[in-house]
């Protein structure tokens, strides 16, 4: 009998357990005639005694053989069905591995009895109240997440847990390279998203911080990336975004230190003096959550879709701004294919998606043209300079969202190795640009601004030098909701005038259809995403200026 077959239409799986570990399960699965037909039985590896197969207790067995072949935990340790007292009240731990020099006391808490992760981890964190137990594991065979219990009230997530042979404090303190990072990335092992983990870190500790939870969860990611960008380019470096066993004041002191010298290198995204708001213990439980997660990959989407999660829930969701599918990017980009000839801009960026995937798919090409090798860390890598010079001279991005332009910022630093043409600007109020442009706060944006400005083609009429520009290719996923009714907006644009007059208000997307041709030379091609109201998918528009 197949564990697929006892674990189908269950929210029980197998995808953390590796083909040897699934067989020699499989291998101790018995069948007994029943009043319904065949009944499903395992040789429990505990209790060597037959017991009915459960798609629950098929997870338990896989997750116990692991415990004695992994991480070498003899059998006379293991208890099942521990009872855990909760005053008059008696409840059974899935697993429970009990301490070496104490037999009688509970070092390791293990529940597969709740598959919904939330209330996985809440049963077992009350087991481990119960029990007095130091960590618990918590899997439904798809997702796994380990914890540290440091007080009857906290608990931290801990990146693993010790084999029969270690301490806790060996996992927290062996030397952690990227190598390491990209073996035992929490992400590819639970089979969680960047997305998920934030949302968990909002239901247990974010939410009750007082803090902005985008700005304070951004400052994290971004000191990661830059730790993950040092370790890509120096494999012989511990990666410092990680818990050592540092109390928790330590710790905040490390991690704010990692985000100063990121700040550093990639400036123009926070103040120049910014700090960490966390509380130290918060940040403790932050850090332990994300420190074996890997950021960068092949083309950054995995931050990508925690940013706009949180842009999203921040301020987008009301201003009719939507991201896009990155499926959706990719075939616009391999569609339009831009070459390192091409001049390139998005004019509703958003985390700038477009203008990362276009960068990412040249790069490749002139890889390929080379004969040069691209690894699997390419985007954390330094690039050679002609990968830098071509982002830097001809990628452009344009959103009035401040949030968005930050995250479209960190992306584009991190590919062009400190530069950037993200611009905060609103893209169909061009004549205001000017003055927009010359507020001390836009100081940052000012190198980018300098080089957009080369591209544009010139209008002698008066509020109009921004209107035309050269651009060769233009991907963009234009605000679709809300009208415009400003006239000194209005009366710029053809589709919003008759017989002389600007009418009293235009949709939004209408007037970009116009403005995004505009930033087109003749020849020039462009693909627009739009939205129909009610519908959850997106047409594409291909449009080529003549």
């Amino acid at each position: 009998m197949k564990l697929s077959e006892i674990l189908k239409d269950s929210n029980y799986s197998t995808d953390i357990f590796n083909n040897a570990e699934i067989t020699a399960i499989e291998a101790n699965i018995t069948a007994e005639e029943g009043k319904k037909g065949l009944v499903y039985y395992i040789q429990c590896l505990v209790r060597d005694k037959k017991i009915k197969l459960t798609p629950e207790e098929a997870v338990r067995q896989l997750y116990t053989y692991k415990l004695i072949h992994q991480y070498g935990y003899p059998v006379s340790r293991l208890r099942m069905e521990y009872a855990v007292n909760f005053g008059r009240e008696v409840k059974r731990a899935d697993i429970v591995i009990m301490d070496k020099t104490d037999p009688t006391v509970a070092y390791i808490m293990v529940e597969v009895k709740k598959p919904k992760a939330k209330d996985g981890r809440e049963q077992l964190k009350s087991y481990c109240h119960g029990s007095g137990a130091t960590m618990g594991v918590w899997t439904n065979g798809e997702k796994i997440t380990y914890h540290h219990r440091k007080n009857p009230n906290f608990f931290e997530d801990i990146p693993g847990i010790p084999t029969a042979h270690e301490k806790l404090a060996d996992i927290l303190n062996k030397p952690f390279k990227m190598a390491d990072l990209i073996a035992e990335d929490k992400l590819k092992e639970s089979g969680k998203s960047l997305r998920d983990l934030v949302e968990e870190m909002e239901d247990e500790v974010l939410a009750n911080a007082g803090v902005d939870v985008f700005e304070e969860v951004f400052k994290l990611i971004f000191a990661k990336l830059y730790d993950e960008y040092l370790g890509a380019n120096d494999e012989s470096r511990n990666l410092e975004f990680r818990n050592t066993g540092l109390s928790d004041p330590e710790l905040k002191e490390k991690i704010q230190k990692l985000f100063d010298k990121a700040n550093s290198k990639w400036d123009g995204v926070f103040g120049e003096n910014e700090k960490i708001t966390l509380t130290p213990t918060h940040l403790a439980v932050c850090v332990g959550s994300l420190e074996k997660v890997k950021l960068f990959n092949s083309n950054l989407d995995v931050v990508d879709e925690a940013f706009e999660y949180l842009i999203n829930k921040s301020s987008k969701g009301e201003k009719g701004q939507y991201f896009t599918p990155r499926y959706v990017i990719d075939m616009c980009v391999k569609m339009l294919n831009p070459t390192e000839e091409d001049y390139m801009i998005d004019t509703a960026a958003g985390s700038s998606g477009f203008p990362v995937h276009a960068a990412m798919h040249v790069w490749r090409n002139m890889f390929r043209k080379k004969k040069m090798k691209i690894s699997h860390l390419f985007t954390a890598q330094d690039k050679p300079q002609f990968c830098k010079d071509y982002v830097v001279d001809k990628v452009f991005a344009i959103d009035f969202d401040e949030k968005a332009v930050r995250v479209g910022r960190t992306l584009n630093l991190i590919a062009g190795d400190g530069q950037t043409n993200v611009l905060h600007l609103n893209t169909l109020d061009f004549s205001r640009w000017e003055n927009t442009t010359s507020e001390e706060s836009w100081e940052h944006y000012l190198d980018g601004f300098k080089r957009l400005k080369k591209l544009r083609r010139k209008n002698s009429k008066e509020g109009q030098d921004f209107m035309f520009f050269n651009m060769d290719v233009l991907m963009a996923n234009p605000p679709f909701a809300g009208e415009v009714k400003e006239g000194t907006i209005l009366n710029r644009y053809e589709l919003a005038t008759k017989n002389g007059k600007a009418a009293k208000s235009v949709g939004r997307d209408i007037l970009f259809i116009e403005r995004n041709l505009n930033f087109l030379k003749p020849g020039g091609r462009m693909a627009i995403v739009r939205h129909k109201a009610g519908l959850t998918t997106a047409a594409i528009n291909i449009y080529a200026s003549i």
